[in-house]
């Protein structure tokens, strides 16, 4: 696989950002970012995009493919419904989790018959408060989110969040009240099994 170019990636993510996010805070998320590894994190371990700077990429792919559902959902007078603003939290910061998640080790592989050493990411969770549940306490330490972006960014795990496993009837009731945490659900699955590639350790 070609790898990224980190940053072409971090540009475009910037783009978007920049273009759509002018919330109070908005400016101090952005600079508690850059002193982090979100712009080369992996999105996974050893799932979609477990390469260097796939969380990044990551949410680019969520934010594009939210915005595609949004505007097949609402139409031409999406934004009515939903602000863009709103699209580029939900889809660029709901994995900000991620952020400081990851550690590089070497493990030993065998290749054409020779065992090498080859980096792999093992987690290493330095702030262990959840999933959906910390991105969402992540932003609102530097800004404010709308109810609907909360619980959209919160259940974006949808049937694969622990909390949903124990409580069948928690996810039927967070997406009748809020759809679009369901079209940021698909969003996120499709990102990550449509658009995305899986490198073997």
């Amino acid at each position: 696989m070609e790898e990224l170019n980190l940053e072409e990636v971090k540009q475009e993510f910037l783009e978007i950002y920049y273009d759509n996010i002018e919330r109070d805070g908005a400016e101090e998320l952005l600079n508690y970012l850059e002193k982090t590894d979100f712009f080369v994190a992996p999105a996974s371990s050893k799932f979609h995009s477990n390469f260097e700077g796939g969380l990044c990429q990551h949410s680019i792919n969520v934010y594009k493919r939210l915005l595609v559902l949004i505007k097949q959902e609402y139409g031409d007078n999406w934004q009515e419904k939903i602000s863009p603003e709103s699209v580029a939290i939900m889809g660029l910061l709901h994995d900000i989790c991620k952020t400081n998640f990851y550690s590089v080790e070497m493990r030993n592989v065998k290749v054409d018959g020779e065992w090498v050493q080859r980096p792999y990411y093992k987690v290493d969770d330095t702030l262990p408060y959840g999933h959906g549940e910390k991105s969402v306490y992540m932003i609102s330490g530097f800004m404010r989110l709308t109810r609907e972006e909360a619980m959209a960014i919160n259940w974006h795990m949808g049937a694969f969040d622990e909390r949903a496993k124990n409580n069948s009837s928690i996810l039927k009731n967070v997406f009748s009240r809020y759809p679009i945490a369901f079209l940021l659900h698909l969003a996120d699955y499709m990102a990550s099994y449509l658009d995305e590639k899986t490198i073997e350790n």
